[in-house]
């Protein structure tokens, strides 16, 4: 089996493409196939010449952080819940890997997504402290917990910006989780409902083509589009 990773140094230099051979069972994910490649003090690519481990980030390595976000055979994944067996047939072929386009690369598969957590707290999407409605509207929002709980479960490792066809560099258009957050935060502080719709029509609302490929790639398969009708209703 080949192992194609396109690698760069650092944020200046140029990228390139480094082919691997690597024999690994097909339930090895990912994340291990890369460690696999990196185990040896003594690395070499398929030629024989010796290289430098690949940098790729991790944490839980349990689909909850994130961190190993990275484009897959074209499909933007997280590593630790990608299989070697989706990827080739009984062992035989290539897998390519690359790192997410839309940010910066820091270090081969290592991305600066900050862009992300800087634009939320630029236009104050948190939820802060939970302030309950009245007594009234309790019942209404009680239907809500159960889609609080799938937007909440969002891991900001931008996976839905990489596939999304309008977000280009965060400057304005922040696609898909800082919809599911306007709902999270509307949702939790009603008094804030007014603001959160204007930054939803701007930032969000104003460039979304609704091709929904964010749902397809989202690895907590959050439903977009319902955060997208409630806060249209809310508009």
């Amino acid at each position: 089996m080949k192992v194609k990773i396109l690698r760069q140094v650092s944020p200046f230099s140029e990228s390139y493409w480094e082919t691997f051979d690597a024999d690994v069972p097909g339930e090895t994910s990912v994340a291990a196939l890369i460690d696999h490649i990196n185990y040896n003090d003594d690395i070499t690519d398929e030629t024989g010449r010796p290289t430098t481990r690949i940098g790729w980030e991790c944490s839980c390595l349990q689909g909850v952080c994130g961190s190993c976000a990275m484009v897959i055979n074209e499909v933007p994944s997280l590593a630790c819940e990608t299989f070697v067996r989706d990827l080739v047939k009984d062992g035989n072929g290539t897998i390519t890997i690359r790192p997410l386009r839309k940010f910066p690369i820091v270090h081969d598969l290592v991305v600066d997504r900050s862009s992300i957590f800087e634009n939320l707290k630029k236009t104050s999407m948190y939820v802060e402290e939970y302030r309950p409605s009245s007594k009234a509207k309790k019942a209404k929002q009680k239907e809500e917990l159960a889609h609080r709980y799938q937007t909440a479960k969002c891991l900001k490792c931008g996976l839905c910006l990489e596939v999304c066809p309008n977000y280009v560099n965060g400057e304005r258009f922040l696609g898909a989780l800082f919809a599911n957050d306007c709902y999270l935060v509307s949702s939790r502080n009603p008094e804030r409902s007014a603001e959160v719709g204007k930054q939803y029509a701007e930032h969000f609302a104003a460039g979304c083509s609704k091709s929904l490929s964010c749902m397809d790639v989202c690895p907590m398969k959050i439903p977009t589009i319902a955060s997208m009708a409630k806060m249209n209703r809310k508009a």
